[in-house]
């Protein structure tokens, strides 16, 4: 019995040993792959507190500079469509003709009355000029005179009135040629060919718009417009018009470039906003009316911030912080607090003094204390690089 119970010892011992020698064997393998990892590859950005551009982003709508209603301004038949829809058009030219036969005729009307009253116009003044002689020599009387005389005056009333009918005639003649009142784009034809139109109302036969250059209207709140009277450093505030497309990569949209050129004198009681106009240049007339943008003005690029890109920053259940680099180039968590943020930064209120290298790549790989391999793209990645790059850098007046 003795000897069952020391054989069965010895037997828990060499399990004891073997166990220990494996667990040990574990750990320095562990030890050894962790040596072997290659460090993670990153790029860094170094952070100052430096005068950065502010814009500030809202959404609006576009709206033509110019719209006009071609209207029919005298009656007719509709003979011809003189333009091809959707096209540009410039101020002048001719877009429809109306049948002109009634307004010839008019005309030519008018015409032959003035020459028949300037004919009678003709014999008063030969018998005021025949009379003026007799009368004076006593040889007819005074009465008959100032008759005749008040008969050329009255047929001279009428020779203007005939004038005034002659250039109205005209004035219709030329209603039945419709041409473009403005320079712009035409919309399509609301009325065909062989319609009567002008009988009534002046019939709408087509819409003409000029969108070079072109409005973006927005509201800013109250506050955000008090915040830009302040402290804007141009009295006129640059503005960019981009538009918003889920197809980045077959879709290139360019950025439209201008001026905040209107502000609302009120504020409406619904919302507390306040409504704002950029006027931006248009010249390929690929910005069309009615199109949801977004607007961007600029405020100042007086007051030092720190700034990162937004997607470097992250939040857990102690706060916002990002990874910067650290001693023997290993990753570090860094809390901070969230200022001010925009599209491409956003602001380190506090956290952050100015000089630290913040990891902006390979973030979802990162973990406080991992080696890694850093690479400064500070002047490719930094904020004022991508400010540069996206032409958000203020111009010079």
């Amino acid at each position: 019995m003795k000897s069952r119970i020391c054989s069965l010892a010895l037997v828990l011992l060499a399990i004891t040993l073997l166990t220990g020698c494996s667990g040990e064997e574990k750990d320095a393998k562990k030890k050894q792959q962790a040596q072997e990892i290659p460090p993670l590859s990153v790029e860094f950005i170094t952070v100052q507190n430096e005068k950065i551009p502010i814009w500030i982003e809202y959404t609006g709508k576009t709206e033509a500079t110019k719209r006009v209603e071609v209207r029919a301004r005298v009656a007719g038949r509709l003979e011809k469509a003189l333009f091809t829809e959707g096209d540009l058009v410039e101020k002048g030219q001719k877009l429809f003709e109306i049948e002109k036969t009634a307004y010839l005729a008019a005309l030519d009307q008018t015409k032959a009355k003035m020459q028949r009253d300037q004919a009678s116009l003709d014999l008063a003044k030969a018998d005021v000029k025949r009379y003026v002689p007799l009368v004076e020599k006593g040889l007819a009387p005074r009465a008959t005179l100032e008759q005749y005389e008040a008969r050329k005056n009255e047929l001279m009333a009428t020779i203007k009135a005939d004038m005034a009918a002659i250039k109205e005639a005209e004035l219709n003649l030329s209603y039945t040629e419709v041409v473009a009142p403005i320079s712009g784009r035409i919309s399509r034809r609301y009325v065909d060919v062989g319609n009567i139109v002008g009988y009534g109302d002046k019939t709408l036969l087509t819409t003409i718009i000029d969108d070079d250059p072109m409005y973006a209207y927005f509201n800013p709140a109250e506050q955000d417009f008090q915040l830009m009277s302040q402290f804007k450093s141009k009295d006129r505030m640059e503005a960019r018009v981009r538009i918003p497309t889920a197809m980045k990569g077959m879709l290139k949209r360019e950025i439209y470039k201008g001026w905040i050129d209107f502000t609302d004198n009120r504020v409406d009681r619904l919302t507390g906003t306040i409504t704002m106009r950029a006027t931006v240049d248009n010249p390929n007339y690929s910005l069309l009316e009615g199109t949801f943008v977004y607007v961007e003005v600029f405020v100042t690029d007086q007051q030092q911030f720190i700034m990162v890109p937004p997607s470097v920053v992250f939040e857990d259940q102690r706060g916002s912080f990002v990874y910067t680099l650290g001693a023997e180039n290993k990753s570090v968590r860094t809390d901070v607090i969230r200022g001010f943020e925009g599209r491409n930064y956003l602001q380190i209120a506090n956290g952050l003094a100015g000089g630290e290298k913040v990891i902006v790549s390979a973030l979802p790989n990162l973990a406080p204390g991992i080696k890694v391999d850093p690479k400064d793209v500070t002047g490719s990645k930094g904020i004022m690089a991508v400010l540069k790059q996206q032409e958000m850098i203020p111009t010079e007046e």
